[in-house]
């Protein structure tokens, strides 16, 4: 593995795999890149849609199945609630933005530049899921699809699985926009107030207390979410809103959508990806 990506620190078995790509530059005493794609997508972009040269992308993809020795599938992300059962032939492309799996050495790909990428797993490795959670996607639903599609993979197998509950799930949360940087309107705030109960402690007043506009934090978002779907707050893991996980404060370790599109014309996309060894 890249020592700069992220490797969760969960309690997943060991044929479990999963990992978080970077952007492809360190900084140690040498200014250093992995990824061969040029500014504004320097360096290990894994985006195809941004208007990076696409050898460059396919290369980096590559480059990324070798170091992992498993297939990502890399679907088309539309900041919906639709997922994606992955199987060998699933193209590239498919329209979703979560995806399952219980099939051995197909990678469950997510694609981010601000959004929250979700890997779930549970204690016995049965099966891998991710979603893509930005705030669209996680207030229509996207994580409530992805926590179903689980417990029906689950309950449809051998009797094994009979009395598998949401509390079984683990996840983790990789890094996004932070709070302190991810300034929403207050149509945001109405979205998650009419669909997620208790999301208002999530939402800090920017300037004057009537201006429309907050900062919002997404991971917290997400785990409220998602212990209200049944997860056990102890079973979620990864971002806990602090500084580290935050896209648009780490301009070495992340892209950011937020931070450079307007700035560079265009940025690259990460990968959380999980797979079953």
């Amino acid at each position: 593995m890249n020592p700069d990506w992220l490797i969760p620190n969960w309690p997943a078995p060991p044929h479990v795999k999963a990992v978080f790509t970077s952007r492809g530059i360190s900084r140690s005493d040498v200014l250093s890149k992995s990824g061969v794609s040029q500014p504004p997508f320097d360096a290990f972009n894994l985006g195809d849609h941004v208007g990076d040269d696409s050898t460059h992308v396919m290369a980096n993809r590559h480059m990324l199945q070798t170091l992992i020795g498993a297939k990502p599938v890399y679907l088309k992300q539309v900041h919906g609630t639709e997922l994606a059962t992955l199987q060998p032939k699933t193209p590239h492309g498919t329209v979703a933005d979560a995806c399952i799996t219980t099939e051995k050495k197909l990678v469950c790909t997510i694609m981010v530049a601000d959004c929250l990428p979700v890997l779930f797993t549970d204690l016995e490795g049965r099966f891998v899921a991710a979603a893509h959670a930005g705030w669209r996607g996680l207030a229509d639903g996207v994580l409530s699809r992805s926590v179903h599609a689980v417990l029906e993979v689950n309950s449809s197998v051998a009797d094994v699985f009979v009395g598998f509950n949401a509390i079984n799930i683990i996840a983790w949360l990789g890094p996004c926009i932070g709070p302190k940087a991810f300034e929403v309107g207050a149509e945001v705030k109405a979205a998650f107030a009419e669909k997620l109960p208790h999301s208002a402690a999530y939402f800090r007043p920017v300037g004057h207390p009537n201006s429309g506009k907050y900062l919002a934090d997404l991971a917290g978002l997400a785990r409220l979410n998602l212990q209200q779907l049944g997860l056990a707050a102890a079973n979620i893991y990864g971002n806990d809103g602090s500084t580290d996980w935050c896209t648009v404060s780490n301009p070495l370790q992340f892209f950011s959508h937020r931070r450079d599109a307007v700035r560079l014309g265009s940025s690259g996309r990460m990968a959380g990806c999980i797979w079953i060894e």
